[in-house]
């Protein structure tokens, strides 16, 4: 969001909580964060489970994460579940859409959101935050395997990398997570940007 549009924000929300989301983020935390949707479509998709957790310096802070289980949406089908292995029986409980986006939104803040295809992550809430709320996110946004990319570049040049989440962890000398899920994914995705942050790359043993 640039300049400008944060200004407009933040006079059409003065004298609101929402406010503060519009200045400039002035800490020194981030928020690594992964969705599970209904498809890979970021312009119809709909939500089925939000999760983050925080970043300080190099530490994850595991013990200040959420996992937000929504309603099931009415395009949850069988295709959907096959990605995510969420069915129906496992969303009884889900919270409203409404109540979910506030809770992402009093943990999050303006603070910088980390993620691997955050901005197909951002695009979807994007779009449930100006139904619901009249404003797009403004946080800026941080994309793992682009850092990824930008330092074996500076490495290997023009060279093939495999920028997908599992070469990415496996070459970082990372977990692999057998199972995907939203919550397990914003810790990885934090594990490669504390790594490529704050430690050394090993050293590249296939392309």
């Amino acid at each position: 969001m640039n300049m400008l549009s944060r200004w407009w924000y933040q006079h059409k929300f003065r004298q609101t909580p929402h406010q503060a989301l519009f200045q400039r983020y002035q800490g020194d935390e981030l928020v690594s964060l992964d969705c599970e949707t209904t498809s890979l479509d970021p312009h119809s998709a709909e939500l089925v489970t939000i999760a983050a957790t925080r970043i300080k310096a190099n530490r994850i802070m595991t013990s200040q994460s959420i996992h937000l289980t929504l309603r099931a949406p009415g395009s949850l089908d069988a295709d959907s579940v096959a990605v995510h292995r969420i069915r129906h029986q496992d969303l009884q409980e889900g919270m409203d859409e409404r109540e979910a986006l506030c809770q992402l939104l009093d943990f999050i803040g303006n603070r910088p959101l980390v993620g691997y295809h955050i901005r197909y992550d951002k695009t979807i809430l994007d779009r449930y935050y100006r139904r619901l709320f009249d404003f797009p996110l403004p946080n800026k946004v941080v994309e793992v395997s682009h850092l990824y990319h930008e330092r074996l570049e500076r490495l290997l040049p023009n060279a093939y990398y495999d920028l997908s989440l599992e070469a990415i962890s496996r070459h970082l000398d990372l977990p692999v997570p057998e199972r995907h899920d939203a919550l397990q994914d914003a810790i990885t995705a934090a594990l490669i940007y504390v790594r490529l942050k704050h430690g050394d790359i090993p050293t590249l043993r296939s392309a």
